[in-house]
């Protein structure tokens, strides 16, 4: 389904909480959307789902990339962004099942950046349930009920259900943003970007409400 029942549009961000340019492009959608009437959804894409091994930042690999692209790219953009020296990198499936309680609880907004920032601004490991339990608590989430729910599986369902949604999507890069069901961009986005998409999904909507009544020969 497209948009919502309200007619706000809905906005789908794909994306990992080790993905730097997940981080990255925080900035661009909400700045696109912030005098919108838009409901963004964070959904998980987990780059590197357990058993497969994490990557190292003191292999070649991630100080390659981020010199390349990522710290290119924050510095035009202004984020204060800096390599985890946590090794290996975390998992994130605690992550993304802490976002479904964050969302159940009314804090799914504040959720996704404070996880980004505590990993790429603060260095702390958000595959410790320690660690997310306290975010939790800093948003005003019950820190022992939310750590509990982590340790029991209470939302290993629900994060499976929405990774089912990503291959039904086609996601296989991170970000990748959705909106209104139809408009899909893969990569960090510009603001012109993102504020385009969302006001020709506006515009469809309205076409389709301005749409005149009639009957086929097959009924009404």
């Amino acid at each position: 389904m497209s948009g919502t029942a309200t007619g706000r549009i809905r906005i789908k961000v794909w994306s990992d909480y080790v993905c730097p340019f997940c981080m990255l492009a925080e900035g661009p959608l909400h700045e696109a959307t912030r005098d919108l009437d838009v409901d963004i959804e964070w959904m998980p894409f987990e780059l590197r789902p357990h058993p497969t091994p994490t990557l190292r930042p003191e292999d070649d690999y991630l100080p390659a990339i981020w010199d390349r692209a990522v710290y290119p790219m924050a510095h035009r953009l202004g984020v204060d962004i800096t390599l985890p020296t946590v090794s290996p990198q975390p998992y994130t499936r605690l992550a993304f099942e802490g976002y479904r309680y964050a969302a159940e609880h009314g804090r799914a907004a504040e959720y996704t950046p404070r996880v980004l920032r505590a990993f790429f601004q603060e260095n702390r490991d958000i595959g410790e349930v320690a660690v997310l339990a306290d975010i939790a608590a800093e948003l005003g989430l019950d820190g022992a009920d939310f750590a509990e729910a982590l340790t029991s599986g209470r939302y290993t369902e629900a994060h499976r259900a929405a990774l089912r949604d990503a291959e039904a999507n086609r996601v296989s890069v991170a970000p990748t943003i959705i909106i209104d069901g139809r408009h899909r961009i893969e990569g960090v986005p510009s603001v012109a970007q993102i504020r385009k998409a969302v006001l020709d999904a506006q515009a469809e909507q309205d076409a389709l409400g301005d749409a005149a009544p009639a009957c086929g020969i097959d009924g009404c």
